[in-house]
């Protein structure tokens, strides 16, 4: 039985399925990214520009964590999402338990691993010596909070795969309020430090984890799984473990290549750091409306393919497009009235060259938003019909391209090199993966199909 908070996503009309679904995960990923953000103010306005560096020279490996842990469960849910549209509960559950499996041991290791390597990892991306300290004292307990981190987005997965976008928002919300009021009680009232800040981001998470699984158990026992459906299936874990692994694998890649880039900003002095770790939580935010798209569009089109309805999967591409470059100007247009007081908002600085430096990023990346957001519509789309490796070549490109940035262009045209990379990489990988939906097999089936009816 459906419940009041699933949207139906196999009838009706397409956009306004896909921006009712699309609106409860914008609202989560937003105070998601305030898990961060907060930190990054509170820190910023009471521990000093120093802390603040501190943090903005392990954020490419925080959001290497973040993206592995969502791209791991967004993964093992298109197989979820599939299941449901074809009718298949029993092979739901088993995709469900499946998941629980492999995340749990892959998660334990990456765990393990990144509790002995972030400090070689903080050293090798050119952590200045005056912050690394810190920087890895935030970041090891990031990493202890990992399989928290992937709980919640395992359990929201599988929520958003059935239709259901409301109930992780509520979660979510309750436990960003959390955070918020525990960052100023450990960094102010215990003075923790950014330890502080590092451990309110897991507890807090640790509430959505628990509330998440609370409703699941009580209202949506389709998620859940018997012990029978944890019985080993060659077929299922292979088609659970390699889209879960090629859509985290494909994270990684980006990630990796943020940490590169990455490097090459913290070789420009702390002050640039500074500056451009708050335009970078802003430029995460306005990330958001094109990534929560992507998301509606990846349970849309695994859905459609179970139910075989191709038509509905084409009409919806259109549907995102058309919103990216809506979304695209109005962003756009918000960065270019505001950039420099969304900057001293975040860091907490009036220091002229941190503001600076802050805006001119915001200012070049806002007109490519719409790029941005056909790259990610695709991108996912491409995942949600069953392509595993295609989506990754777009990964490479950007990692070859932000490789060559940092040891050709940022050591001879400084910042400027580094607000440029990601929009003209952005290019090169759309074009890709426009190219690799239109000539993809299943697409073509479609359109084939659409032709003769």
């Amino acid at each position: 039985m459906k419940q009041k908070t699933q949207v139906d996503l196999l009838h009706g009309p397409i956009m306004k399925s896909l921006i009712i679904f699309m609106i409860p995960i914008l609202i989560s990923n937003i105070f998601q990214q305030l898990y961060n953000a907060v930190d990054t103010a509170i820190v910023g306005n009471y521990l000093g520009e120093g802390s603040l560096a501190a943090i903005g020279s392990c954020a490419a490996v925080f959001e290497m964590m973040v993206s592995f842990c969502n791209s791991l469960g967004s993964g093992f849910s298109i197989v979820c999402g599939r299941s449901f549209g074809s009718g298949d509960p029993d092979r739901m559950k088993k995709s469900v338990a499946a998941s629980i499996l492999i995340g749990t041991v892959t998660v334990a290791a990456l765990t393990l691993l990144g509790v002995v390597g972030l400090r070689p990892l903080l050293e090798l991306i050119h952590t200045p010596a005056e912050v690394i300290e810190e920087s890895h004292t935030y970041i090891h307990i990031i990493a202890l909070g990992l399989i928290v981190m992937f709980a919640y987005n395992l359990a929201s997965s599988m929520l958003r795969a059935i239709g259901n976008s409301v109930m992780p928002l509520v979660f979510l919300i309750i436990s960003s309020l959390l955070n918020i009021v525990l960052d100023i009680l450990f960094i102010t009232t215990f003075k923790m430090g950014v330890a502080g800040a590092a451990i309110a981001t897991v507890v807090a998470q640790g509430v959505s984890v628990v509330l998440c699984i609370f409703y699941i158990l009580k209202y949506t026992r389709i998620l859940v799984p018997e012990a029978r459906h944890f019985s080993f299936d060659k077929e299922l874990f292979s088609d659970v473990g390699g889209q879960g692994y090629a859509m985290a694998l494909m994270g990684s890649i980006v990630s990796v290549g943020s940490i590169i880039l990455q490097s090459g900003i913290n070789s420009l002095g702390t002050e640039i750091i500074a500056g451009h770790v708050a335009a970078r939580k802003i430029y995460m935010i306005c990330n958001l409306p094109f990534i929560s798209m992507s998301v509606a569009v990846s349970a849309f089109i695994s859905q459609n393919k179970g139910a075989n309805q191709g038509d509905r999967i084409l009409r919806a591409m259109k549907s995102a497009y058309i919103y990216d470059f809506v979304m695209a100007a109005i962003v756009s247009a918000i960065l270019f009235l505001s950039a420099p007081k969304l900057v001293q908002m975040i860091s907490g600085s009036t220091n002229p060259v941190i503001i600076g430096n802050g805006s001119k990023m915001l200012y070049i990346v806002g007109p490519f938003y719409a790029v941005l957001g056909v790259l990610i519509q695709t991108r996912f789309a491409l995942q949600g019909i069953g392509s595993k490796v295609i989506p990754m070549i777009s990964s490479v490109i950007e990692l070859v391209g932000k490789i060559l940035f940092v040891y050709i262009f940022i050591p001879k045209f400084q910042y400027d090199a580094v607000v440029w990379c990601e929009p003209l990489i952005w290019v090169a990988m759309t074009a890709q993966l426009l190219y690799a939906f239109n000539t993809n097999s299943y697409v073509k089936e479609i359109r084939s199909s659409l032709k003769t009816a």
